[in-house]
């Protein structure tokens, strides 16, 4: 059985001394035995402290975005080998606010230099997909996710990807208070693990933990998590506040009967 992972996405929150407090409320909850993986993305400049505060703890590491060199004249950029050395275990990439609305944009093609460049270093990389709700009311979700799983994984090899993390993240459901429901959930999840079945093989596509983010909350978390292809939570807003955290891994081992 895929251990299910739920992942606190911070985005631009939290000062120092409130991300210390988050973390320090997790500690006090969190029990040893706790049969779902966390972890927490915050922000850039607070890895460090924020490792500190986790060290000693099963809650892991993540950041939210990093650069596929190894170093060079990238102003405001960061390498995979900066994050190892502040104690990341995982890295955000794709995410819909870099693929869509931060910048230019990230492309497929970019997106898979990154993934190659965090499995390269010993990276997990959480790989982001979904589509916008022009895309969804067009009957178009199956082939987007479809593009973006191909061209994020593009020369990825099997075992690299069945170790790998993709979040599947409808555009039109992230902070908009919108949610899939638990079956256009699932349908997605199974459309992943279809296709990653296509490109590699089912024991692959079976390996591969897949999280859903959009608007998860402590009141949906369980009922989504029913659903078999659904491997846990890539969650946004609701990461920022203990409680909230707390309800949703509750839910997720509700969800799964752990």
């Amino acid at each position: 059985m895929r251990r299910p992972f739920v992942a606190g996405n911070w985005k631009m929150y939290k000062t120092l001394q409130t991300a210390r407090e988050l973390v320090d409320a997790l500690r006090e909850r969190l029990t040893e035995d706790c049969p779902v993986e966390v972890a927490i993305c915050p922000p850039a400049p607070y890895l460090l402290p924020m490792q500190r505060a986790v060290d000693g703890t099963q809650i892991r590491l993540g950041a939210q975005n990093m650069w596929h060199e190894k170093e060079g004249a990238f102003t405001g950029e960061v390498s995979p080998q900066m994050l190892l050395d502040c104690g990341c275990t995982y890295v955000i990439l794709g995410h819909s606010e870099r693929r869509h609305t931060i910048g230019k944009g990230e492309d497929d093609a970019l997106i898979n230099k990154k993934v190659h460049a965090a499995i390269e270093a010993g990276l997990t990389p959480i790989l982001c997909i979904g589509e916008k709700i022009d895309q969804r009311e067009a009957g178009k979700t199956e082939s987007v996710l479809t593009e973006q799983i191909k061209g994020g994984l593009a020369g990825v090899p099997a075992d690299k990807v069945a170790a790998s993390v993709i979040a599947y993240e409808p555009v039109w459901a992230i902070g908009t208070g919108l949610t899939a429901t638990p079956a256009q959930a699932q349908e997605a999840h199974a459309h992943v693990r279809a296709v990653l079945a296509q490109m590699y093989d089912e024991p692959t596509a079976q390996a591969v933990r897949i999280q859903y983010g959009g608007s998860v909350k402590p009141g949906n978390a369980e009922e989504l998590m029913t659903q078999p292809d659904l491997d846990g939570g890539l969650i946004g807003g609701a990461s920022l506040k203990a409680d909230d955290f707390m309800g949703i891994i509750k839910g997720t081992i509700q969800g799964k009967k752990l």
